[in-house]
């Protein structure tokens, strides 16, 4: 059995069927990330897991355990920083770590986490006078204070500057090293290209693509190719080579959309023709692109 598992997860707000019998998997180790437009039902996904709201329908297990059947057991193991979270207003950074350290046997010593948070000059500052980037690392140090075996974060790195989202993405892969795994809800293709083993793309209540980033883009099939020749080309010539989906000029240069197969194949064709190509370029598909294929389709 993964780590986690969810099958036939449903939940419906009124008359509107939010998830319609998702399943997912998340084996020890990983991280998972979970994408989607927003009102797709990435938050209402994880807070089913993470015990925060009852689903309508399905199993779900973390480690074995059910999270409507035994709360109390998922707290020792799972760890949950919320898209929104609110602290006491007067509350300092170091009290409120040290708090949430207090509920659990071993927890991580509010010293290291004040550190690869980047919030150790605000170890004494109250709650409402942190910053919005501030507070969201507050949240992620609470949700890790107890070594979870299992995390769930949700929207990690909103309104942190590039350099904080790089050193807590750092100290992540520190933890999926060292066997914490995550089940991560981001909006970020940047992040989920850089830091999850496998996604899970979900639109109109389910999820309609799934596998690890680089799967996802391969899949895509098509990479945009563009050159200088060095002399006139027939382009009906190049749209008959063997991967090639499409050809045009653009000005004096080629433009060429194909599989990963056609690039060699173009130039072996040009070689045997005596043209020499200059300033080639090669654009590749990316997460982002699988991810607005795949919800497009649903939209």
């Amino acid at each position: 059995m993964s780590l986690v598992e969810v099958t036939g997860l449903r939940k419906s707000y009124g008359p509107k069927e939010v998830l319609s019998g998702i399943d997912l998997r998340v084996e020890a180790g990983e991280i998972v990330g979970i994408l989607g437009p927003n009102g797709s039902g990435k938050t209402t996904t994880v807070e089913c897991i993470g015990g925060l709201r009852a689903p309508d329908g399905g199993t779900i297990s973390v480690d074995g355990i059910d999270p409507q059947a035994n709360e109390r057991a998922l707290r020792k193991i799972l760890g949950m920083q919320l898209q929104e979270a609110r602290l006491p207003a007067k509350i300092t950074a170091a009290e409120a770590i040290d708090l949430f350290a207090s509920f659990y046997p071993d927890p991580e010593p509010t010293a290291v986490l004040l550190e690869r948070l980047g919030v150790v000059t605000q170890r004494n500052e109250r709650f409402e006078n942190l910053s919005g980037g501030q507070q969201q690392r507050l949240s992620v140090a609470l949700a890790l204070v107890g070594r979870p075996r299992v995390a769930i974060l949700d929207e990690l790195t909103t309104g942190l500057d590039p350099a904080a989202r790089r050193e807590i993405w750092t100290y992540l892969g520190q933890l999926r090293d060292a066997g914490t795994t995550f089940l991560l809800v981001t909006h970020s293709m940047e992040e989920a290209q850089h830091l999850c083993d496998r996604v899970y793309i979900l639109a109109g209540g389910r999820f309609v693509r799934s596998g690890s980033p680089q799967e996802l883009s391969s899949a895509m099939g098509t990479q945009v190719m563009s050159f200088l020749p060095s002399s006139s080309v027939d382009l009906d010539l190049l749209r008959s080579v063997a991967g090639v989906h499409a050809a045009h000029a653009d000005e004096s240069r080629i433009v060429i959309d194909g599989d990963d197969t056609a690039l060699q194949s173009v130039l072996s064709l040009l070689s045997a023709r005596g043209v020499t190509i200059s300033g080639l370029s090669i654009t590749t598909p990316t997460l982002e692109d699988a991810y607005l294929a795949a919800t497009r389709r649903v939209g």
